[in-house]
């Protein structure tokens, strides 16, 4: 399973229709989450397609394989982040579904891969 660029990535271009996502919650969170959890979630989407271009360049299988295992802990780490900020009541349900339906399509597309990769 080659692929000339990580671009070709239907995971990776899904990694980054999240990115913008995430992105556009992040401006409505409050002044003195800026430097907190905002930060955070930041960090935690850009590692998703990062790790994903990052180990797609990368020589081996077994390397690209933990760098979609990275990248699939990063998911989990968002998830988390913005379920908090609906917990502070930053967010509501409806405002986080959209990043969320992505996340879990990434999930999966992203265990489908390192399933392939095992073969």
């Amino acid at each position: 399973m080659a692929y000339r660029n990580y671009k070709d990535l239907t995971v990776w271009q899904k990694a980054m229709d999240l990115t913008e996502e995430v992105y556009r919650l992040v401006k409505n969170l409050p002044k003195e989450e800026t430097y907190a959890l905002s930060d955070q979630i930041r960090r935690s989407v850009v590692s998703v397609p990062s790790n994903i271009a990052e180990g797609q360049g990368r020589e081996s299988k077994n390397e690209f394989r933990s760098f979609l295992s990275v990248a699939k802990g990063s998911l989990s780490e968002l998830e988390t982040q913005l379920l908090i900020c609906v917990r502070l009541k930053y967010f509501t349900e409806t405002d986080i579904k959209i990043a969320l339906s992505l996340s879990n399509e990434i999930d999966r597309m992203l265990t489908t891969l390192i399933l392939n990769l095992k073969s």
